[in-house]
This record gives C-alpha cells, structure tokens and sequence, in this order.
C-alpha cells in the first residue's frame, strides 16, 4: 500500500519537473560550432554537419537520432561543447542550440550502428522559440492529422 502511494507520487512529481515529450520525427541536422583558436593557433573553422531525425521533442529539449556520435575527435555528447541544431518542421526550420546530456547505441538488423541522443535546449532566437514552443504544445497534433500548423498569437 505505501509503495503503490509513493510510486503514485513519485510519478506526478517527475510529470510535474520534466517537460512532457511529444513524439515526432522530422530532419535534423547537428554540427559544432567552429573553434577559432587553440592554444596560440588560429584555425579555420570547419562545419561538419551530421544528419539525423528526431524521436520526441519537448520545450526543454530533443532526443535524436543519428549514425555516428562523433564528428573527427570530437564527441556529441560531452565536453561540455554546445551543438548546433537545425530541425526541419512543417512551417520551416528551427535554429538551436544544444547540449548533448546522454546517448545509448541502437544496434540494427544488419549490424550497423545508430545512436540515440538526448540533447537540452540551451538557446534559440525568441521568434525560432515561439514558433517551436506552439509546434511543441499544439502543432504536432496538427502536423500528424495533416493540418497546417500556424503559430498562435500572444
């Protein structure tokens, strides 16, 4: 009886902390931002985008996924480095930035390997929040049926 209690109240408080996941897959594509310098060297950035889908989304962040989790040596999950991230939606593209927190290796019939990551969202631009936030809260449901998902006023 006590456990039944507690696992019910356990539970209505991670609803309550963790944003709901709505899910939705849609393109994505992921790239670190470009290191200026290192030590005393200035280099070139290079743009190594990855590309992938999305599993769930929700206000605070994405899970996705891709084939690799690396780009050359640098790991998408780690490091504390912050991703670029542009996701495809019906009414455009969505630019963030995100912070990969966690990744598992899906592992394919065939053998080949596929990586699912669990990223949060660490900064948009306020019109790329609205747009995604209403899409979060409304437009998924919208998106699934077919409708067109317009962004709603404040």
């Amino acid at each position: 009886m006590l456990r039944k209690l507690f696992s019910k109240l356990s539970n209505s408080f991670n609803q309550s902390v963790v944003s709901p996941r709505q899910s939705y897959q849609a393109p994505l594509k992921v790239w670190f931002e470009p290191r200026k310098a290192t030590g005393s060297l200035e280099m070139p950035g290079q743009v190594s985008p990855v590309h992938g889908t999305t599993c769930n989304v929700s206000e605070t962040g994405i899970a996705f996924i891709v084939s690799s989790i690396r780009v050359r040596e640098n790991y998408l999950v780690g490091d504390g480095r912050t991703l670029n991230a542009e996701l495809e939606l019906p009414d455009g593209r969505i630019r963030m930035q995100v912070m990969g927190r966690r990744y598992e290796r899906l592992d394919d019939k065939d053998g080949a390997g596929r990586y699912l990551v669990g990223a949060s969202i660490e900064a948009m631009s306020e019109g790329h929040r609205q747009l995604y936030e209403s899409f979060v809260r409304s437009g998924i449901r919208r998106a699934k049926r077919g409708g067109a998902v317009v962004p709603e006023e404040a």
